[in-house]
C-alpha cells in the first residue's frame, strides 16, 4: 500500500481549531441561508482504539479544527441550511485520509472516524522531508533545493525526486534591510502603504513544509499587515483613520517602537457598487498540479457564491493561446459560471501577454462608471509574453488603470512561483497580491476580506513621518524597503502608490532611538556640510512631540490628494494587545530575514509575546501564527532559537 501524501506532511505541534470566517458557507440553495451546525467527534486509531491527536478534520475545505489530545474535535459552521449535504474529511500523518457524506438535519452532528495506518515508501521522502522528519534544520546553501507542492488545504508535501534546477525556479526581488538613520540629518521618511499579504501565506507554506524560506521571501510589513487589529475606523468624512501607539520595543527596551495604524472605512457589500470582474486563468502545463489548476478553481467557486445579481463575471484563460472561456455574464447565473470553472483544464505553453489584452478588452467593453471595473489574474507567475516586453505589459496595465480597471493578482502553486513579477504588476495595476496555500486562505482572501480585495476606498495612499531631533536620535522603518519614495514623492499627485480596500487595516513600525539614550547600535551618520546648518540636537522647548506623521490620499477615480495629519507625544509602558502581537510578528519576520536588530531575542520571545497578546482572536488566526512558530521551534529552523 502507498503512502498518502498527508504521511509526508509536518503537521503542527499542538491542537488549533481554526474557525471559518463569519460569512455563511455555500448551500445548495443559495438564496436561503439561515441557522447553522455544530460537527463534534473523535478520531482514534482504527487498530488500537486510541485517540489520534492534531488531525485535521475539514468540512467541504470551508471549516476545519484540528484534534485535541483526546481525539476530539469541534467545528462550528454559521450560515448553512438544514438538509444541507457535506463531506467531511479527516487526514493525519502516517493514516490513510477518510471522508464521509451527510446531510445536516440537527443542528448537532456527531461524526466519529477511525484511521487506517498508511505504509511508508521511502522513495517517496524528498530530502528535505528527510531533514524535517530527524529533526534537523536543513543549511542555508541546502535551502529552496526542494520542490514543494501545498495541498488544497494549506499544508503541504514535498513532491517525489530530488531537487531539478529545470523545475525549480521561483524568483523573489532583492530587500536590503532598512537601517538606522540620524533624524537631524535625514528627518523625514515616506513611503507607499502596502496591503498585501503574500508573504505571510507564503512563507507559511515553507515552514509547514520543514523548510526555512528564502531570505527575500521574507516582507515583515506583510507578515505584520495579515492579521486584523481592532483600530477605530473613520468618524469623519475621510475614508482612513490614523492611529498610534508609542511603548518599549520588545528586542531593545532602551529604544522606543512606533506603531501607526491606518483603518479603512467598512462597506455593506449588497450596497457596494456593481462589478465588472474579468478573471484571467493561467491553464498553462505548469498549473497542472493538485496546488494550483484545481486549487484555483476552489478559490474563484467561492468568490462567484458571493456575486449579486447585479455583478458580472467573464472568464479569459491563457496558454498556448489566450481565448475567452466565458463572456461577461450576471452574478445571477451561476450555474453557467461554474459550469465554464469546472470545463478548465491545464495544459500547453504560456502566453500570459495575449491573456492580459483579451482580459482588458473584455472589461473594457463591460465598464461600469461608477462600479468596480478588475481584472484578476490567477497564476504560479510562469509566464512568458510572447513577443512583447515586461516593460510594455506595466505600462499597458498602468494605463488601464488610468483608465479605471484595476488588477489583482493570486498566486497558487510552488517550484516556479514568480512572487517578484507578480507583486510588481499587482502594485503597478493599484491592486493587491495575495499568495493562496489552501481553501482557507482562499476563503479569508476572496470572502471574509472581500470588501478589501474588489473595493478601493482610498487610492495613492503614501505616508511621510518627521521626527523630532529634539527627541529622537534616530529612527528606522521596519519593513517597507521596497516601497520607498523619495521625500518630493509625497506632495507629487502624479507619483502611483498605494491603495487600500473597503475595511482594510494597515500598519506600519518605526523603531526609534530617544535623544540621551546609550544605544548599543550602530548609527551612521553623513558627514559635516559645509553649506547647510545642522539642527540643534538638544532637547525642544517649544514641543513635547515625539514625530509628526502625515498622510495622502486621493479618492478613487480622483486626481487631486486629500491631507491628514496625526502629532505623536506619549510613550505608554503597557501597551495595547495589538501592539504586542505586532511586535511579536515583525520579530518574527526579523528573525526568518538574520535581521542583526533582532539579536538575542529568540522564537521562545516571540511566542511568550503573542501569547500574551492574543485576544478574542474569533477566526483563529493568531493562534495559527504561534503554532506556525512553535513548529519552525520544534524542528530548529532557525539557529540558536
Amino acid at each position: 500500500m502507498s503512502v498518502s501524501r498527508w504521511t509526508l506532511i509536518p503537521m503542527l505541534t499542538a491542537a488549533l481549531a481554526l474557525a471559518g470566517p463569519t460569512e455563511p458557507a455555500p448551500t445548495t440553495d443559495p438564496g436561503s441561508r439561515a441557522g447553522g451546525a455544530v460537527l463534534t467527534g473523535r478520531v482514534t486509531d482504527a487498530g488500537t482504539g486510541a485517540p489520534i491527536a492534531q488531525a485535521q478534520v475539514s468540512v467541504d475545505g470551508w471549516a476545519g479544527a484540528f484534534t485535541g489530545a483526546d481525539g476530539r474535535y469541534r467545528i462550528a459552521i454559521d450560515g448553512l441550511r438544514l438538509g444541507t449535504e457535506v463531506t467531511v474529511t479527516v487526514r493525519r500523518i502516517g493514516f490513510e485520509p477518510m471522508s464521509r457524506t451527510l446531510a445536516l438535519t440537527d443542528a448537532v452532528h456527531t461524526v466519529d472516524f477511525a484511521l487506517t495506518a498508511a505504509a511508508l515508501r521511502l522513495e517517496e521522502l524528498a530530502v528535505a522531508g528527510q531533514a524535517a522528519s530527524m529533526g534537523r534544520p536543513q543549511t542555508r546553501e541546502a535551502r529552496g533545493d526542494i520542490a514543494f507542492a501545498p495541498t488544497t488545504f494549506g499544508q503541504a508535501q514535498a513532491l517525489p525526486g530530488r531537487y531539478n534546477p529545470d523545475f525549480h525556479t521561483e524568483s523573489y526581488a532583492l530587500i536590503e534591510e532598512n537601517e538606522f538613520r540620524m533624524a537631524r540629518s535625514a528627518p523625514l521618511s515616506t513611503f507607499s502603504i502596502d496591503v498585501d499579504r503574500a508573504s505571510y501565506s507564503n512563507v507559511r507554506r515553507f515552514v509547514r513544509d520543514g523548510v526555512r524560506p528564502p531570505i527575500d521571501a521574507v516582507r515583515i510589513e506583510e507578515l505584520v499587515n495579515y492579521f486584523p487589529y481592532g483600530d477605530p475606523g473613520p468618524i469623519d468624512a475621510h475614508p482612513l483613520r490614523i492611529t498610534t501607539e508609542v511603548a518599549p520595543a520588545p528586542w531593545q527596551p532602551l529604544h522606543h517602537l512606533v506603531r501607526i495604524g491606518l483603518k479603512a472605512r467598512d462597506i455593506d457589500l449588497e450596497s457596494a457598487p456593481k462589478n465588472n470582474l474579468v478573471f484571467l486563468l493561467d491553464v498553462s502545463g505548469s498549473m497542472n498540479s493538485p496546488d494550483k489548476l484545481p486549487l484555483l478553481k476552489t478559490a474563484v467557486r467561492m468568490l462567484v457564491e458571493e456575486l449579486r445579481p447585479q455583478d458580472r463575471v467573464a472568464i479569459v484563460v491563457y496558454a498556448g493561446a489566450a481565448g475567452l472561456v466565458l463572456p461577461s455574464t450576471p452574478g445571477s447565473e451561476k450555474g453557467v459560471i461554474l459550469d465554464a470553472l469546472e470545463s478548465l483544464e491545464a495544459g500547453g505553453s504560456t502566453a500570459g501577454g495575449a491573456g492580459i489584452d483579451l482580459a482588458y478588452a473584455v472589461a473594457s467593453e463591460h465598464f461600469l462608471e461608477e462600479g468596480n471595473n478588475r481584472v484578476i489574474l490567477a497564476t504560479d507567475g510562469d509566464f512568458n509574453i510572447g513577443a512583447s516586453s515586461d516593460a510594455e505589459m506595466i505600462r499597458l496595465i498602468e494605463e488601464k488603470r488610468r483608465g479605471g480597471t484595476f488588477l489583482t493578482v493570486l498566486g497558487f502553486g510552488t517550484g516556479n512561483l514568480k512572487d517578484s513579477k507578480m507583486e510588481q504588476i499587482a502594485d503597478h495595476g493599484n491592486g493587491s497580491y495575495a499568495y493562496i496555500d489552501g481553501a482557507l486562505e482562499a476563503r479569508k482572501v476572496l470572502v471574509g476580506e472581500m470588501g478589501g480585495t474588489l473595493v478601493t476606498v482610498a487610492q495613492d495612499v503614501k505616508i511621510q513621518v518627521e521626527f523630532n531631533p529634539g527627541r529622537v536620535a534616530a529612527y528606522r522603518l521596519i519593513g517597507y524597503e521596497n516601497r520607498l519614495l523619495a521625500n518630493e514623492d509625497f506632495d507629487d499627485d502624479t507619483k502611483d502608490a498605494g491603495e487600500i480596500g473597503a475595511g482594510h487595516s494597515v500598519t506600519a513600525l518605526y523603531e526609534i532611538v530617544p535623544v540621551g539614550v546609550e544605544s548599543p547600535v550602530e548609527v551612521r551618520d553623513q558627514g559635516q556640510l559645509r553649506y547647510q546648518q545642522v539642527p540643534d540636537t538638544g532637547p525642544r522647548a517649544d514641543t513635547d512631540e515625539l514625530l509628526f506623521v502625515k498622510l495622502r490620499y486621493q479618492e478613487p477615480g480622483g486626481s487631486e490628494s486629500r491631507l491628514l495629519t496625526h502629532p505623536v507625544r506619549r510613550v505608554v509602558e503597557r501597551p495595547s494587545e495589538d501592539f504586542r502581537f505586532a511586535a511579536a510578528v515583525a520579530a518574527w519576520g526579523m528573525l526568518l530575514r538574520d535581521s542583526e536588530h533582532c539579536a538575542g531575542f529568540g522564537l521562545g520571545d516571540v511566542l511568550r509575546l503573542a501569547e500574551g497578546a492574543r485576544g478574542e482572536d474569533p477566526n483563529g488566526y493568531r493562534a495559527e501564527f504561534l503554532q506556525l512558530v512553535a513548529h519552525a521551534r520544534s524542528l530548529e529552523l532557525l539557529a540558536g532559537s
